[in-house]
């Protein structure tokens, strides 16, 4: 058989393999990590990034950058916020305008008539090169364009930065269109969990859609810095990072059971009140009683423990008959018998609790918030937790810039 005909096939095996994979990721962002690493996989690229179709708009939505980052390490990178109109005065906005995909052998290069040009910012902030470029629509079998994927500095055996092959002009896509139906389905996903929460909001002011995906983005960094430390098999990882994501979202999803006299009373819950509150972590874990995936599970674990702490009584503690209407908080869960999803999110809803505004207190400055923190590690918090957060801080607060609370009119 003709070496290119096999060729051929074993690429389009590999690709549809790997769309079976992104079938079982869940979050949007985990979907786009992987897609960005297989597309720069088959290329033999450096560096890639994403586009997200919002408002109208192309949002910058991952990075890759193997020159610049550490691969698969948290990076503030990723969580840069900025626009790119859909027109046809970039490269990103013309390929989502035209739905083509460009191949540009020198960004440096372009001739003068083309109506897209090359903005060489990142490159001058970040003392990059960009060379060759690879920039495709991604577009559901539906016809819907959800974005556009760019892959930059296709490398040689010597590692220079050589031209896209005519073979990953040809390939990658493949990759982009059914990739493209996987970030739909991701991006559906977060949005019913947002709505969800904008449940839990109309009875809570504080759960926010922003608050939730502040929690639960730096959920997901804190726990792959602290897998990464402990060398955690990359798959696996990935896995447990994308249902974090998700699951750390919907960690005060059980307020919903509680009185609006308490959620939104203005200034500090008497003991009472806050003896009822309480009760949220078990109304949350309820809904997730009978799990049916590994997502159910994480969903119930920090439904119910994210307000236990490391060395100290938090709550609810051990929980007797959970279903009933005698339910009873009982003896405290200490240590590593608290799930690691329970401990992660207990800090980083506690993080975003001090450093947001409330209605009975300003938001803290950010060094207050690391010195409460830093102080509690050991008692409230698991010190290997501690550790991971303070490690990717740059990475938080880039999470919590791309997060902000809509400004209320």
């Amino acid at each position: 058989m003709n070496h290119d005909i096999v060729e051929h096939r074993n690429m389009a095996s590999e690709i549809l393999s790997f769309i079976e994979e992104l079938n079982h990721l869940q979050h949007v962002d985990t979907i786009l990590d992987r897609i960005l690493l297989k597309a720069r996989q088959l290329t033999h690229a450096d560096a890639g990034s994403i586009f997200l179709m919002e408002d109208g708009d192309l949002r910058f939505s991952y990075v890759h950058n193997d020159t610049l980052y550490k691969a698969d390490a948290p990076t503030a990178a990723t969580y840069a916020d900025f626009r790119v109109p859909i027109d046809e005065s970039s490269i990103v906005g013309f390929a989502a305008k035209t739905r083509r995909t460009l191949a540009i052998d020198d960004a440096y290069a372009l001739v003068p008539d083309r109506p897209y040009q090359f903005n060489p910012s990142y490159d001058e902030k970040m003392g990059y090169r960009t060379t060759s470029i690879l920039t495709i629509p991604l577009v559901t079998m539906s016809d819907k364009l959800v974005g556009v994927m760019q892959i930059i500095n296709a490398k040689d055996d010597r590692g220079q930065s050589v031209p896209f092959s005519s073979e990953s002009q040809a390939y990658l896509p493949l990759l982009a269109n059914n990739a493209a139906v996987a970030i739909e389905r991701g991006i559906m996903n977060r949005e019913l969990v947002l709505r969800m929460m904008k449940m839990a909001e109309l009875r809570d002011p504080t759960e926010t859609g922003a608050h939730v995906q502040r929690v639960g983005t730096y959920s997901a960094e804190i726990y792959r810095r602290w897998a990464m430390s402990r060398g955690v098999e990359h798959k696996e990882l990935a896995r447990t990072a994308d249902h974090l994501r998700l699951a750390a979202m919907l960690h005060d999803v059980g307020k919903v059971g509680i009185s609006d006299f308490i959620l939104k009373k203005p200034g500090r819950l008497t003991d009472e009140e806050f003896s009822t509150m309480k009760w949220h972590t078990v109304f949350g874990a309820r809904l997730f009683v009978n799990p049916t995936s590994v997502l159910d599970e994480m969903c119930y674990d920090i439904s119910l423990g994210h307000h236990e702490k490391w060395a100290a009584p938090g709550y609810p503690g051990q929980v007797k008959n959970i279903l009933s209407d005698e339910a009873r908080m009982g003896e405290p869960i200490l240590g590593e018998a608290i799930p690691l999803s329970a401990r992660i999110v207990a800090l980083a809803d506690v993080y975003d609790a001090l450093s947001s505004r409330r209605s009975y207190k300003d938001p803290w400055p950010e060094e207050r918030v690391l010195g409460e923190i830093r102080k509690d590690s050991g008692t409230h918090f698991d010190p290997s937790v501690v550790e991971a957060f303070l490690q990717i801080h740059e990475v938080i607060l880039a999470i919590r810039a791309r997060y902000r609370e809509a400004v209320k009119d």
